[in-house]
Formats: structure tokens, sequence, C-alpha cells
């Protein structure tokens, strides 16, 4: 099929005259002819990454491309790089298949009639088998992913043996889940360009990992990644693979207006594909908690959460601050004691140790000494209690976590 379409696409830029470039609908490059002459940015890394960006997909529909059906020009864009270009779009009884790319930096080109030479034709009807085959294929992926998370055990079973069947994954063994976020800003949610974004990610990170070694799927409000807890040589570890999968992210949705930040959540491994719905839970987690607490990093471990492990889980269970500790609740409501809380909370952390609270604040012990007396004075505690603080740090704890408040750091 690659070499129909390889033939098929240098027949286009030889009738042109000038190079070619052949996307799906989605705009993931399918083929390419031999690139001379000028070439953009945006059609090296297109070549390079085998996808276009999100914000230059946004630009180029922005011209009704999906909607065309004759040929359409699209102007140039300096800051994305981008040169003017004509767009053939190609469908196959009206259903849209593709498009056909020339770069047209002058303006000069007239419009390519594919359609009288054949050549449209053959590439339609060369992309539908493409299309359709590769959508069989990615559904009963797609599919056999979601079944991995399934409740039962003789479901996700089924659907590890029908991944081994189809040579979906080369084989079962011990696997890690990562969670990627986009953390929209408030009242927003991310849109389609997110999406993209994020599969083209997922899948990237994918490639590294080894397409055959790694699994993905793309969620309401994020995604999931399924790796090799124990790589073979020369593959990253689910560690690298996090921290790759995070800068990439946040370079392809710096444009977006929908993304305010990403968040990469590492679940534990766990000995067999079967079981990858345990790591998926805490992968989860660890993205969400992390999405409500930046100071945690952009990627969060669930075995580096500490208090936040069970947090999480109580989270959305109606466990209120003031049901592990009504005194701190009066505090995070009363007005001004951002100071207060925020000292509250590193002593706490420093289990009590004013020494190390005072250093940290760069506090004189005596003004440490008094913010202490005036938070039990409020908050109608006693710190000597170990029993008091204990209540006090979860309260604190779980106040972060909900966004009740969130001391100054």
């Amino acid at each position: 099929m690659q070499g129909e379409l390889q033939r098929i696409v240098d027949a286009v830029a030889a009738h042109a005259g000038r190079p070619a470039l052949i996307e799906d609908r989605r705009q993931r490059v399918v083929v390419y002819s031999e690139q001379t002459g000028l070439m953009d940015e945006v059609r090296r890394a297109s070549i390079l990454r085998r996808q276009t960006t999100p914000e230059v997909i946004a630009w180029l529909r922005e011209f009704g491309i999906a909607d065309a059906r004759t040929p359409v020009r699209t102007p140039a864009r300096p800051e994305l790089d981008l040169l003017p270009r004509l767009c053939v779009p190609v469908r196959h009884d009206d259903l849209l298949l593709g498009f056909v790319w020339f770069i047209d930096p002058d303006g000069t080109m007239a419009d390519v009639d594919l359609a009288a030479t054949g050549l449209l034709k053959e590439l339609s009807l060369a992309l539908y088998r493409e299309n359709l085959l590769g959508e069989l294929a990615a559904q009963s992926e797609t599919e056999a992913a979601r079944m991995l998370l399934a409740d039962s055990p003789e479901t996700r079973d089924q659907a590890v043996r029908a991944l081994l069947e189809a040579g979906m994954i080369a084989a079962d063994g011990p696997t890690t889940a990562l969670v990627a976020r986009l953390v929209a800003p408030r009242e927003r949610q991310p849109d389609e360009r997110a999406r993209i974004a994020l599969e083209q990610s997922l899948v990237a990170a994918r490639r590294r990992a080894g397409i055959r070694e790694a699994l993905h799927l793309v969620r309401h409000d994020h995604g999931l990644l399924l790796l090799p807890a124990e790589p073979a040589a020369g593959r990253p570890t689910p560690e690298a693979v996090a921290r790759h999968l995070d800068d990439d992210l946040r370079h392809v949705t710096r444009a977006l207006g929908s993304v305010e930040r990403t968040v990469v959540g590492v679940g534990r491994s766990r000995p067999r594909l079967v079981d990858a719905v345990e790591s998926y839970a805490e992968a989860l987690h660890a993205a969400r908690v992390g999405a409500r607490l930046p100071a945690l990093g952009r990627v969060v471990s669930w075995s580096g959460l500490g208090i936040y492990r069970i947090l999480a889980r109580l989270d959305g269970h109606h466990l209120d601050v003031a049901d592990v500790h009504p005194g701190l609740a009066r505090l995070l409501d009363g007005p001004g004691n951002q100071a207060l809380l925020a000292t509250l909370e590193r002593y706490l952390d420093r289990a009590g140790n004013a020494h190390a609270t005072a250093a940290e604040l760069r506090l004189h012990r005596t003004t440490l000494y008094y913010r202490l007396q005036r938070i039990e004075e409020l908050a109608g505690t006693d710190l000597k209690d170990g029993g008091e603080r204990l209540c006090l740090h979860l309260a604190l704890k779980l106040a972060r976590l909900t966004g009740h408040d969130r001391p100054e750091e």
C-alpha cells in the first residue's frame, strides 16, 4: 500500500512540477515526494514528525479545507514560519480522506487539475483502502485498550489475549501506566486542537518506547500510555518517557489558549498487563492531584504523593476540612490569615521543628512563636498535642487538594 501511495505522490509532483505532500483527514503525513526548492519550517517539521502541529491545523482549517471540494489557497503565516500553499482535498464518494499540499511561495502556481489525469481517483481509492484498514486496526486496538480498564478480570484477560493474537503488542509483562492531563484555564475545557495535540504527544512517546511495546488511549479529559516497566535494551524507562511526554506536551500546547499547563501522572508498575488498570488508577490520581497542586511539579508519581495518596482517594466523598479540624476551617475562612497558614504548614511539614521552620521562613524565633500562639487562639487548638497536629496537618493538605485555600508559598 505504501509503495502505491509513493508512486502516486511522485506522479502528482511530476504533473504539478513541484514537490507534493499528502496528509490524511486528520492532517497526519501519509507520504511525500522528493522535496526540492523552497521549504518552510512547517513542511520540514511535518516530514520529520509525520504530523502537523495543532496551531498550524487550526490556521489552515480557518480557510475551509475540511469542507472544500475544489483546490483552496492558504496564505502565509510568518509567526508559524508557514509559506502560502495550494491544498487539493481528496474525497471518495464525498467522504473526506485527506489533502494534497503544494508550497506556493510566490503565488504563481496554477490550480492543479488532478482529476483530469486520473491521479485524484487513484489517490482517493488508495487513501480509502489505507484509511479503512487503518481505522479497523485503530478501532480494534482502542477497544482492546478500553477493555484493559474494565472492572472484570475476565474482560481484561480477554483484551490481553486479543492484543497478543493480533500482534498489537509484542509480549505481556510488567507494565507501568502514565496519564497525561491538559489543565484548562478556569471554567474552560480543552478544545479539539488540544485533544489532537494530546494524541500526537502520546503517539510520539509510544514511538520512543516502541510501537508494539506500548499502548495509548485518549479519554475525555486525559490520555493514557501503558509502557513496559522493564524496557528492552536501548529503550527509555517509564520515568524517562514521562519526562519526554511532558516536554512534548508543553511544546505542542504552548500556543493553545485552551490549555494552561500540563501534568503527567506515573503509577507503580504491575507484573502483568491484565493488572495495568491498578497502575492506571494511581497515575490518574497522581495527575489529578498534580493538576490541582502545581507545586508538586509537572511529572507526579503516585509513590511520591505522600499523604495525598490517601486524600486523593477520599476526594469526592464529601469529606470537608471542618470534618477533619473545625478550628482550621475557621482559620481558613478568616481574612488576612495567609501568613499564619503558611507558617502553620511549614511548621507541621517540619514535624514541629521551630528552628528549621524559622530558618526556612526567614523569621526571628520570637516572631514564629507569636504566630504559632495566634494560630492556637484562632483555631482553638494546642500545637503541643500530637493528635491535634495530625488533624491540622491532614486538614491543611485536604484544603490545598480541594482548593479551599492555598497558603502562600
